[in-house]
């Protein structure tokens, strides 16, 4: 998926309106309590400033729902950046308006801009063209830099590349090349480690993988509906009835395809999903009518651990167990360490997976984690996306 880049238009003395995700929690306080995605986009603004552009910011914060709320003003985020930078950033108190325009046709070469909270409008989540013209006359090139929300058709990443070219960030690039690598020319054996609740959301990841893999490891409260799907019993477990039998057509279909469909075969079992709850370990076979499975078993944990270390190629999205709770992180901690030691390309799909290698301290040790867990998932799933399908092919 070839799409041209910042490096491949001339950006000396242009307006650059650029698409970040700054999307960052904030403390009670009002400060940036984990700068990550901040930090993710520095490259390509310090490009722009280099190549002597004059930058206009613009990001999401929270979900304000189209309306002024007060938590989720640009303010923290403008002041973080200018100590990333280590330069001025100016912050606008909106994001259109004769105001607005002045400033940003005001802006000096290397000048950074950041606009207020995009999601402050509802023509921002509505795509609304006007809003998007506003958007789009604050600059003369759209560089989209938030993969996070890439997968979503909004006003800020495809309606201003509507009425200005658009090109894609440093960020957006990687994001872009490595997802498309693992999908189209893995090395292989390729190994899909694939968790989190429940089967629903990842019926499209899995079913597009299953075309590609050598073996697909299923954690989290989804494989609660395989092992029903199976035969067994689940006792409290979290389990999606309607879905047993989509769970045993995909077990016909990976076995059709010759491809490796491992489940768990001991799980962490407690009363109930709470960190004081006394948990035990189980086969599958086993699980107590009183019981949830809230994580995997140490066997399960060497079973694919010997997967992932064989394997050329490893994608993962979703947590084993819930993770949050101490009792039950043990299996997403190990498979996070089995990816770190492995010497496979190892690409995470976002979200909790992300967290959990950041939990296990081995995230530099990963070779891509992905910005964008929604966004990665419909990416691995094969669908375009509305944000990626708007930039300029090369």
């Amino acid at each position: 998926m070839a799409k041209k880049t910042v490096r491949d238009i001339d950006v000396s003395g242009k307006r650059v309106l650029v698409r970040v995700d700054f999307n960052v929690p904030l403390d009670s306080a009002g400060n940036v309590t984990d700068d990550t995605r901040i930090r993710a986009a520095l490259p390509t603004i310090k490009y722009l400033i280099g190549e002597r552009a004059r930058v206009v910011l613009m990001s999401h914060l929270g979900r304000p729902k189209g309306k002024v709320d007060e938590r989720y003003r640009m303010g923290p985020v403008a002041d973080r950046l200018a100590q990333l930078l280590g330069a001025p950033v100016r912050k606008m108190d909106e994001c259109i308006g004769d105001q607005v325009r002045q400033a940003a046709d005001s802006l000096g070469e290397g000048d950074v801009m950041l606009l207020e909270n995009v999601r402050f409008y509802p023509g921002e989540e509505k795509n609304e063209p006007d809003f998007a013209r506003q958007l789009a006359a604050l600059g003369d090139i759209l560089v989209n830099d938030a993969f996070g929300t890439a997968h979503r058709a909004h006003a800020s990443n495809k309606g201003v590349a509507e009425f200005i070219p658009a090109v894609a960030g440093f960020l957006m690039e990687k994001e872009i090349s490595m997802l498309s690598r693992v999908l189209s020319e893995p090395a292989k054996p390729f190994v899909a480690i694939i968790g989190g609740a429940k089967v629903s959301d990842k019926i499209g990841v899995i079913d597009n993988l299953l075309q590609k893999v050598n073996a697909l490891l299923i954690g989290g409260g989804m494989a609660n509906t395989f092992l029903r799907a199976g035969g067994l019993e689940t006792g409290k477990s979290l389990l999606e009835e309607d879905k047993v039998d989509l769970a045993k057509q995909l077990m016909r279909q990976a076995k059709e395809l010759g491809v490796a469909m491992l489940l768990p075969v001991d799980v962490v079992v407690a009363p109930e999903a709470s960190p004081g709850a006394e948990s035990k370990v189980v086969a599958v076979q086993e699980i107590p009518g009183d019981a949830m499975a809230l994580d995997i078993g140490p066997q399960t944990v060497q079973n694919f651990g010997a997967r992932i270390k064989d394997a050329a190629t490893v994608v993962w999205n979703g947590p084993m167990g819930v993770f949050e709770m101490e009792p039950f992180a043990g299996g997403t901690v190990a498979v996070a360490r089995a990816l770190a030691d492995s010497n496979a390309v190892t690409v995470i799909g976002g979200g909790d997976s992300a967290a959990a290698v950041e939990k296990a301290g081995v995230a530099d040790k990963i070779t891509h984690i992905s910005t964008g867990g929604g966004a990665s998932l419909k990416f691995l799933e094969g669908k375009e996306l509305p944000g990626v399908a708007a930039l300029q092919d090369k």
